[in-house]
């Protein structure tokens, strides 16, 4: 059973017929040819998937496409301005918290989400928003430093 549905990804108006069961993770990888967002666990414990649905983080793997209808989806792509990186993942670059790139964009995603919300978090903060999302490469030290880096450019502007 397919039905259509209407989202906005990244700026960009789609409607499109899904199967029913489809996630959303496997839409925007599928359909919408957006890959940055990482297919890891696929039951909601690594928060690889990580998207922002109308500004908030969820696990796309967790989520039917079909119930994504009429709402607004921020993927890893949508975040960077053309070709300049965005201060978030400047940030990451730089602290080297990315090491094999797999659990980055939806820490990245998450890290958005924080600071869209709060500016200028304390380190318990930070922790606490990447709760569920898995990195076996970094030890999270580097990534808690990234996003409060992040903070410091967005700050700036």
């Amino acid at each position: 059973m397919k039905q259509v549905i209407k989202v906005t990804v990244n700026g960009e108006y789609y409607e499109k017929e899904v199967v029913v069961h489809k996630s959303l993770l496997d839409f925007l990888r599928d359909d919408l040819n957006l890959t940055g967002t990482k297919k890891g666990c696929d039951n909601g414990d690594c928060g690889s998937c990580t998207v922002l649905l109308n500004g908030k983080p969820i696990n796309s793997c967790m989520m039917l496409a079909v119930e994504a209808d009429g709402c607004e989806i921020l993927t890893i792509e949508g975040i960077a301005g053309g070709k300049e990186l965005h201060p978030i993942q400047k940030a990451f670059v730089e602290s080297g918290a990315i090491q094999c790139g797999y659990c980055t964009p939806g820490m990245v995603m998450a890290a958005k989400a924080l600071l869209d919300e709060n500016p200028d978090p304390s380190e318990t903060e930070i922790r606490e928003a990447i709760v569920g999302h898995l990195c076996r490469c970094t030890g999270y030290d580097q990534i808690v430093r990234a996003i409060k880096k992040a903070a410091s450019y967005l700050n700036k502007k």
